[in-house]
């Protein structure tokens, strides 16, 4: 069984295209939203519909950014030194596990992170420097689409179509 996200496929599902490849069907359903159209196509599963035959399409594309909030060097130095520590101790727990000593020995944890938090912070330091101030915020970046339309093979459409309009008639009724 191949478990799957809306963006992530995990393995080549037999049967799919390698390359990108333009979506094929009929039209049986479109939605405002991915939920609405990902509900949709519960529903057909649900009631035993071939849902291998089923494609949800997201239609006009957009790339939103998220302001999440202003960049200062407080946050840039803290963030970094953060980001860092985990790293250093990630390593410096490594290098421990990895050691001769008969005991366990701190002292590669404490070097680790102690150099994770610097090493961090000097290279988020670069990075925040080297924008000049000509980006002094943080955000969040999303795809998503103006609709999403769900496709379905010619040989099942029309029995989409009537489970889907149930489902529609059923949540408006």
């Amino acid at each position: 069984m191949i478990v799957t996200g809306p963006f992530l496929s995990g393995r080549q599902a037999p049967g799919l295209p390698r390359l990108p490849t333009p979506p094929s069907g009929w039209p049986i359903g479109s939605y405002a939203t991915y939920e609405e159209a990902q509900r949709a196509v519960d529903h057909l599963a649900d009631n035993e519909f071939p849902v291998a035959d089923v494609t949800i399409v997201g239609v006009d594309l957009m790339l939103v950014e998220r302001v999440i909030g202003k960049l200062s060097w407080g946050k840039v130095l803290g963030t970094g030194a953060l980001s860092g520590a985990w790293f250093g101790l990630f390593v410096g727990l490594l290098l421990s596990l990895f050691s001769n000593a008969e005991q366990i020995s701190y002292a590669p944890v404490l070097v680790g992170l102690g150099a994770g938090v610097l090493f961090g912070a000097a290279f988020a330091a670069m990075s925040y420097a080297s924008t000049r101030g000509r980006r002094d915020f943080s955000s969040a970046s999303q795809l998503v689409a103006g609709r999403y339309d769900v496709l379905c093979q010619p040989r099942n459409a029309e029995k989409g179509r009537e489970l889907l309009a149930r489902l529609a008639m059923g949540s408006h009724g």
